[in-house]
């Protein structure tokens, strides 16, 4: 008669990605589970390695702008502002008024460009595939203006060291206007399609939680900081260009989880809508669109000079050392999308394999950020 043995358990490893369908951009995921129950995590990057710092140190101030573009593809307007401010404050050079509004106008809509996909792709991980459609009719709509405005879609290289690359269109304040209105009631359509039905609820509320202890010791920023309760905004806690002048919301929120994540950035579109608004009332008509006195290819004095703004996943940092030439003696990148996506193997912890999908969603990283 056979020996009985007793039954065990063991943990199987499963890849996900980098050629994963859930996983959003060149991410492998590697996860340890007992059947459904996620028991350990391990995130891989480096697949779209591009060595963007070091390239940087070979260029010409002016075409730096250009690899920002394509950092954090979804906030290109963004990346190329920091950079900017980054080299005005370390030339102490004075960005004409019209042009710092059509800056900060671009840039928040960028913001509602991104997080319009962010609302989509999330749709698409709860499997609801209306949300995506919709978030794109949207985006679309911002980026024809962007289109009308830099000439491209998305690597614009449209802002200079000292302002922008040219004025914008005669109809362009109209047209932001028109733009502004419709997306107000876009935004209200979308939450009233995705937040709070039943299914997504299932999928997202309690899932991932991130305590606030926890995204502080991670050196999490960004929706993803305020959604587990802490009210750090760059843009009010270390206010930069003209955004003292506006009043606007932090929306934050209480669980840290998933739906948290979501919910932040759907009432943050809200808040970018009302700063358009009252920057386009404020923008003057009429003015020059490029500072004085800054050479074509500049050349700032020997220094170092960090530089961090609200970008639409965190805090986007540049940290400068010129020599006194005309490319930096050195250039490094604080991305959010890099440090938020420290916090995902203990998000994930304790999760089950389809809340995994979720989570990493809420993230909302960029792998060009990433592995830059």
């Amino acid at each position: 008669m056979a020996q009985s043995r007793p039954l065990q358990s063991l943990d199987m490893m499963v890849n996900m990605g980098p050629q994963h369908p859930s996983t959003h951009g060149v991410f492998r995921m590697v996860l340890w589970v007992d059947g459904e129950y996620i028991v350990e995590a391990e995130p891989y990057i480096g697949y779209l390695h591009r060595g963007t710092e070091k390239l940087c140190e070979g260029e010409l101030y002016p075409q730096i702008i250009t690899l920002f573009d394509r950092l954090d593809y979804l906030a290109n307007f963004n990346n190329e502002w920091t950079l900017c401010l980054a080299m005005e404050k370390l030339m102490s050079v004075q960005v004409p008024e019209r042009a710092e509004y059509i800056r900060l106008i671009l840039c928040e809509l960028n913001r509602i460009a991104s997080h319009m996909l962010f609302y989509g792709t999330m749709g698409l991980d709860a499997g609801a595939m209306t949300p995506v459609m919709w978030g794109f009719r949207e985006r679309e709509r911002i980026q024809r203006l962007f289109e009308a405005t830099s000439g491209a879609r998305m690597m614009h290289n449209y802002f200079r060291i000292g302002g922008i690359k040219e004025d914008v269109p005669e109809d362009w304040k109209a047209r932001v206007s028109g733009l502004a209105s419709e997306l107000e009631k876009s935004i209200e359509e979308c939450d009233k399609l995705l937040t709070y039905n039943e299914v997504y609820l299932v999928r997202s509320v309690n899932v991932g939680k991130l305590s606030a202890k926890e995204a502080l010791e991670w050196g999490v920023t960004g929706p993803c900081l305020r959604a587990s309760g802490i009210p750090y905004d760059v843009r009010t806690s270390e206010p930069y260009s003209l955004y003292n002048r506006f009043q606007f919301d932090i929306p934050v929120g209480k669980n840290g989880d998933t739906w948290d994540r979501y919910a932040l950035r759907v009432e943050e579109m809200r808040q970018s809508v009302k700063i358009i608004k009252q920057a386009l009332g404020q923008m003057p008509d009429t003015g020059p669109f490029m500072a004085t006195g800054v050479r074509r290819i500049p050349r700032p004095p020997k220094g170092e000079v960090y530089l961090g703004t609200e970008n639409p996943r965190g805090e986007f940092g540049v940290y400068i050392v010129s020599d006194g030439g005309d490319k930096p003696y050195r250039l490094k990148i604080r991305p959010p999308s890099f440090v938020n996506l420290q916090a995902l193997k203990a998000m994930l912890r304790n999760s089950y394999i389809a809340d995994s999908v979720m989570i990493l969603g809420s993230l909302d990283i960029v792998l060009g950020e990433v592995d830059r």
